[in-house]
């Protein structure tokens, strides 16, 4: 979908206080209050839509010239109880009047569609105190006594401690236009948030028409009809009015989550096979996939298991195309042993793993960066492979493109390291304009020359010509055994030495083309944050925010985790102390048991440490949510503060 304008939105104006609503109709024309940003949460059970309601006002957001991210709340079971804590379902949406990196630090106005998922997020301390909450007031008069009571309890709990609460007759106002409110209340919701936030009625009906296409009429028609109710109720009877300041969008955009934009990318690089088995959150990139490849003439292989798929994914880049593997922490590990052949009969293979908690089924639905030293060090013996991280949702798309391009030049695995928290994220960015160098060469026929040999490594770079089946000449037996140059069998100590050499050799010529990425702040100062992957954007939101009030903070993001780019001991040496943020485990320095001697640091911490022998520190959460800014800034003072 494009963005690529906003309507104008109403004046500015003062808000009201009311608490509850007590059937008293609102003055439909009142002015909006302006504001840099909210961040919006809508959650339910699972299956009543909160996700869709969410999506769709992520896009209208984009179409008007709003920045937006949105994270997806999603239960760990597939259908988990109805009215439980551990069942909220949902969507957050940060809508800014600046693009944003990142779904910010806690809700400011929520939408619950019953008192326990609202719990839920309560608990997780995800709403911010004072915040203005929308309630389904339907379970008030539920004839379970027990239920009635959980929701008047709640209800008084929350206006004792500070929040705003309004009350709304949801169900019941959905009756009036269809028979079952559970499959069209989210469209309610969704009227109301764009009154709330004064979106153009055309666009939104634009955006609801989009997202039911595909259904009948009569259905679109109705959601329609449910949107513009929630619409006019909450024009007549909520005291909410907000404008957030946008700029208009001249270029066209396209919005995505990072699981589509994985997908696009791998065909923007002509890779032309997929294999894959199902696991969460990777699954949507090879549905994405499957809706789309085969009509541009390629394949996505379904395989029995993780084994079978990276298996069949490395037989088809041995035939002459680097293929593409897409996984998660668990199917990582199990494709750890054909990683291992394909880096030992060197042969080019991409593998996307889109992170999630762990160990073990973990929290299949919640996001970690806990597979760094997996893929690096994963296999058995010396399996050296590319290891290289996304950061943002469009580069998912670039950075697929790219691993592609390293696979195929150097004859070796790349792993590409997504999580669960981009891979549903949306985020607007710049429509890419095709590339035919984004493209994989012809495969290779010509006849190979008589006294080529299949690992005829370069002593200079340890690179390889790839022979392609079908090539005259060419035939030999390919083997995960030691080999020599002529792939004979061998287990000779020099000859099996050479071959660790070479495959080696490729990760070090490699490491000479990569540049490292700039320093976000100031070059030097007294305190240097160090990150990876989808922790970019909140991380240097926090050091913007510090270097504003005054703090000599800066960060450096790393694309690449295996090789790292040349000069990171420099941009160290520049300042005062370092710390590392990561989204994974870390023991705290402040535990009873933890000494220097026992500590246990983060992955890349780990990884700076024994490469550069610097005393790093380390903060980071592994709670299966997504940093928050304001989270990074106080580990960042406290680090400030300490001698």
């Amino acid at each position: 979908m494009t963005s690529d304008g906003r309507q104008e939105f109403a004046e500015n104006a003062e808000l009201g206080d009311i608490r509850e609503l007590k059937g008293k109709k609102r003055p439909k024309t009142r002015p909006a209050i302006v504001l840099n940003e909210h961040i919006v949460e809508i959650v339910s059970d699972s299956g009543e839509g909160a996700q869709r309601c969410g999506q769709s006002l992520a896009a209208i957001a984009a179409r008007s010239g709003n920045g937006i991210w949105t994270v997806e709340i999603i239960p760990a079971e597939i259908q988990p109880p109805h009215r439980s804590i551990a069942g909220a379902s949902g969507n957050r949406v940060r809508i800014a009047s600046q693009p944003v990196t990142n779904g910010g630090d806690e809700a400011d106005l929520v939408v619950a569609l019953n008192e326990q998922v609202l719990l839920s997020r309560l608990h997780a301390g995800e709403i911010k105190p004072g915040a203005i909450i929308l309630i389904e007031s339907m379970w008030q008069f539920d004839p379970n006594p027990e239920i009635a009571t959980a929701y008047a309890s709640v209800c008084a709990k929350i206006r004792a401690e500070g929040y705003r609460l309004y009350e709304i007759p949801m169900e019941a106002e959905c009756q009036k236009y269809v028979h079952d409110p559970r499959r069209g209340k989210n469209m309610f919701v969704l009227g109301m948030l764009c009154a709330i936030y004064s979106f153009d009625t055309d666009m939104a009906q634009a955006q609801v028409r989009f997202t039911f296409a595909k259904k009948d009429q009569k259905v679109i028609d109705a959601n329609i009809e449910l949107l513009d109710a929630g619409r006019n109720w909450a024009d007549d009877n909520l005291d909410l009015k907000y404008e957030i300041s946008s700029h208009p969008v001249s270029a066209k955009q396209v919005v995505m989550n990072g699981n589509a934009a994985l997908a696009l990318g791998v065909v923007a690089s002509g890779m032309e096979v997929c294999s894959m088995y199902p696991i969460t959150p990777a699954t949507s990139a090879s549905h994405y996939l499957s809706d789309i490849f085969e009509k541009v003439g390629c394949v996505v292989h379904q395989a029995e298991d993780e084994i079978s798929a990276c298996t069949f994914a490395i037989g088809a880049s041995y035939a002459g195309k680097c293929a593409v593997t897409i996984t998660s922490g668990p199917g990582l590990s199990l494709k750890q042993e054909a990683i291992g052949l394909a880096v030992m009969a060197e042969i080019p293979l991409v593998v996307i793993n889109v992170q999630r908690g762990g160990p073990s089924t973990g929290l299949p639905t919640k996001v970690e960066q806990g597979d760094l030293m997996a893929s690096i060090f994963g296999g058995h013996g010396d399996a050296p492979k590319v290891v290289m991280a996304v950061s943002s949702i469009e580069d998912c798309f670039y950075s697929a493109i790219t691993a592609r391009k390293i696979a195929e030049t150097f004859n070796t695995v790349v792993i590409v390291l997504s999580d669960a928290g981009l891979a549903t994220a949306q985020q607007p960015f710049a429509r890419p304009v095709f590339n035919a160098d984004w493209l994989a060469p012809p495969v290779n026929q010509s006849a190979v020359p008589e006294d080529a040999k299949p690992y005829d490594w370069d002593e200079r770079t340890g690179i390889a010509t790839r022979f392609v089946p079908g090539q005259p000449n060419g035939m030999h037996c390919l083997t995960g055994l030691a080999h020599d140059r002529d792939s004979h069998v061998a287990y000779d100590p020099e000859i099996n030495e050479e071959g660790l050499l070479q495959r080696s050799r490729k990760l070090a010529a490699f490491q000479t083309t990569l540049r490292l990425e700039p320093v976000y702040g100031g070059d030097d100062g007294d305190l240097l944050l160090i990150g990876w992957g989808s922790t970019r954007g909140a991380i240097e939101e926090a050091v913007a925010n510090l270097r504003a009030q005054g703090h000599k903070v800066s960060s450096l993001h790393l694309k690449y985790l295996q090789p790292m780019a040349s000069g990171i001991d420099a941009v160290m040496d520049r300042f005062d102390k370092v710390m590392t943020i990561e989204n994974n485990w870390n023991d705290p320095p402040d535990d009873p048991l933890i000494t220097k001697a026992n500590r246990r640091y983060s992955s890349l911490a780990n990884l700076l440490r024994s490469r550069w022998l610097v005393d790093i520190d380390c903060w980071g959460k592994a709670r299966g949510q997504p940093l928050k800014p304001a989270s990074i800034m106080q580990a960042a003072l406290t680090k400030l503060e300490k001698p």
